[in-house]
């Protein structure tokens, strides 16, 4: 059977091999040592395998006819080879017997000695890098010398040596086997890796499609994002708009929703109009009428707490209504009807809370004890001849010294008094101290709330609407206010506290000028036209009281003049000291030059002073006539001292109006010091 092999593939190449190749051998690598008797495979041809199907069968006819085709083909071709070497001479070539059919004739001796292994085998043999075939014709060289020999091998030997290729040719088939597997596995592989391979280049294409769709929907986006952008609103937003607290975020938000109205409603009114911008302009206007609504409850809510009890309204403006005067002017832009409601609601709450708040404060002032300074506390007036009523009596005071009266004009810090303190005061005050109390929480309020009414309704409302709004809320504050000032001055012969009153009412009318806020003037105005009158008229008051007193002197001298005489001896009892009325004028003249230091000529009260002092100037003369004939020098003296009086009392008063007033003395004084 291996012979049979053996002879399968044994036909030599047509042309030779070059000589510098190796021959395919069957043997490996490093030299192995055969058995007795075995032949050396001859060697293969490339890429070619001897474990073919048609080598299967045990028959050399059928390996020489079913050769395998190269590059290892597994169809077979029918072929005829001619020129071929007879394998018979071959292996006589190797073994070196003849084996030849003519020696048939020879003993069996013969042929048992010739078939004997040799003694000695030498395997490692040197081919030279030529085949089997080459190498067994090739001429011998004169250094390569035989060193082995054969042998015949016997029955019993060939036998052993068969089952040993036997195992050998069974292992080759296994070889082939596995061989096939392999080669079904890697054509197998084969088709997988190019089914991969198909896939991976239709992935490549997705892939290549994929970026082309991407950058084109990248270059759309940058084209349509901005349109889209503002156009759109996300549902945060509208979360917040519809269902979140009234904060800085949901003014933003409801900024959000004015600007994509707003961009709405521009590409509406464009040349060209797209339709899902007027899909859109629905739903737009029925979130903003949500938010309308939202804002309406909003400030009706606020609106409501300013009527609570014992609420601070400046605390409510400042934090509800001011921090969000921006969802007002939304309101008044997108339905200006409904903004004008919340206005017109605020502006009668704010009559009501006002009007509500200054009438209890003016209840609390008129429990405040004041002193009664009526016409018996005139100059010229005997306060003996004062009726006497039931009323508490009164702690001792002048009417006519102003003393510590003026420094509630010098106060830094003029806050009003609360009225529960005004309600508890037990001490008696003159007019100007409920008066300064009273005004200057009405315009401190006032102030306040025009300040407000301008910072939160001037975006949506002109300056003749916020004045008009003003003055909805403050006319029925502002007439108590007149009231009460009337209330204190009407009943009042306090020039002193007139007086006072009117410059309280100056400082107010520049503290308004300094607060911005010419809203008040009208109030401030009638204010003056109620006291100026009332203090002429106080002042006409105490001139009619010397000039009655004047009548009142007889001609048997001063001292029947306010009581100063007991009907004895007058010419005894005439002295040249000052009179009591010169103390009296001299310390009233003295309060109102004080509180005119700072005036200017076109007030009122220059007249109204020139005419008392011609009064108390005439009564002078006419209580110096008192003194008789003959006595010139002494009522001389008794004028001089009188005037004297007056300038030492007014020396420190400064002014104009005073300066006046002490030159037309001094000038008395000289003429009546030269008669």
């Amino acid at each position: 059977m291996w012979l049979d092999r053996l002879s399968g593939h044994s036909t030599p190449s047509v042309s030779p091999p070059p000589p510098h190749k190796r021959s395919y051998s069957p043997a490996p690598k490093r030299p192995s040592q055969l058995g007795p008797g075995v032949i050396a495979r001859p060697g293969y041809g490339p890429r070619t395998s001897s474990l073919g199907l048609g080598s299967r069968p045990n028959n050399s006819t059928a390996s020489l006819q079913s050769p395998h085709l190269p590059n290892g083909s597994s169809l077979r071709q029918q072929i005829t080879l001619s020129d071929v070497v007879d394998p018979l001479r071959t292996l006589e070539g190797i073994v070196g017997k003849n084996l030849s059919p003519e020696d048939a004739g020879s003993s069996d001796a013969d042929k048992e000695s010739s078939l004997r292994k040799p003694e000695q085998l030498e395997l490692d043999i040197d081919f030279n890098g030529l085949s089997l075939h080459d190498f067994a014709n090739g001429p011998f060289e004169g250094n390569r010398e035989r060193s082995h020999s054969f042998n015949s091998q016997t029955a019993e030997e060939y036998e052993t040596e068969k089952d040993r290729f036997e195992d050998l040719h069974r292992s080759i088939l296994a070889c082939d086997d596995v061989l096939e597997s392999v080669q079904t596995s890697l054509t197998s592989f084969q088709r997988d890796l190019g089914t991969v391979s198909a896939e991976i280049e239709t992935l490549q294409f997705r892939s290549t499609a994929i970026n082309n769709r991407l950058e084109n929907r990248k270059l759309v986006e940058g084209l349509l994002g901005p349109a889209v952008e503002e156009v759109s609103i996300a549902p945060a937003v509208i979360k917040v708009l519809s269902e979140g607290p009234i904060d800085a975020n949901w003014i933003h938000a409801l900024e959000i929703l004015d600007k994509r109205s707003k961009a709405v409603e521009a590409k509406m009114r464009g040349p060209q109009t797209v339709s899902s911008v007027s899909d859109l302009k629905p739903l737009l206007d029925d979130l903003r009428n949500k938010a309308i609504e939202r804002i309406r409850d909003f400030f009706v809510s606020q609106i409501k707490a300013l009527r609570s009890p014992n609420v601070n309204a400046q605390i409510i403006q400042q934090q509800s209504f001011v921090r969000y005067k921006d969802l007002y002017v939304y309101l008044s832009r997108h339905h200006s009807q409904l903004a004008e409601e919340i206005g017109q609601a605020y502006i009668n709450t704010m009559r009501w809370y006002y009007l509500s708040n200054f009438s209890r404060y003016k209840l609390a002032l008129d429990r405040i004890s004041m002193f009664n300074v009526d016409k018996f506390d005139a100059i010229g007036a005997d306060s003996s001849q004062r009726v006497p009523t039931v009323k508490v009596s009164q702690p001792p005071h002048d009417p006519l010294l102003v003393g510590r009266r003026m420094d509630i004009l010098r106060r830094s810090n003029k806050s009003a008094l609360p009225s529960y303190l005004a309600e508890e005061d037990r001490q008696t005050y003159y007019i100007e101290t409920p008066f300064i109390h009273f005004n200057i929480a009405l315009l401190d309020n006032a102030t306040s709330e025009y300040s407000f009414l301008m910072n939160f309704f001037s975006t949506s409302a002109a300056f003749s609407t916020i004045s008009r709004y003003f003055s909805n809320i403050f006319a029925p504050t502002f007439a108590l206010g007149q009231e009460f000032s009337k209330s204190l001055s009407e009943s009042s012969e306090d020039c002193l506290g007139l007086l006072l009153c009117i410059r309280l009412n100056q400082q107010f009318a520049f503290e308004l000028q300094r607060r911005k806020t010419p809203i008040a003037d009208g109030y401030i105005n009638w204010t003056n036209m109620l006291l100026w009158p009332r203090f002429q008229l106080a002042m006409d008051m105490h001139s009619e009281s010397v000039r009655r007193l004047a009548s009142s002197v007889s001609a048997r001298g001063p001292a029947s003049a306010l009581g100063l005489g007991n009907g004895g001896d007058v010419a005894s009892k005439q002295s040249t000291a000052p009179h009591v009325l010169t103390q009296r004028f001299g310390q009233f003249l003295q309060g109102i030059l004080a509180l005119s230091e700072d005036t200017g000529d076109d007030e009122p009260v220059g007249n109204s002073l020139a005419r008392l002092r011609d009064e108390v100037e005439a009564f002078l003369i006419k209580v110096g006539k008192g003194f008789g004939n003959g006595k010139e020098r002494k009522r001389e003296r008794f004028l001089a001292n009188n005037y004297s009086l007056v300038l030492t009392i007014i020396g420190d008063i400064g002014g104009k109006l005073a300066g006046e007033v002490r030159e037309h003395f001094e000038a008395l004084k000289e003429r009546a010091g030269g008669i």
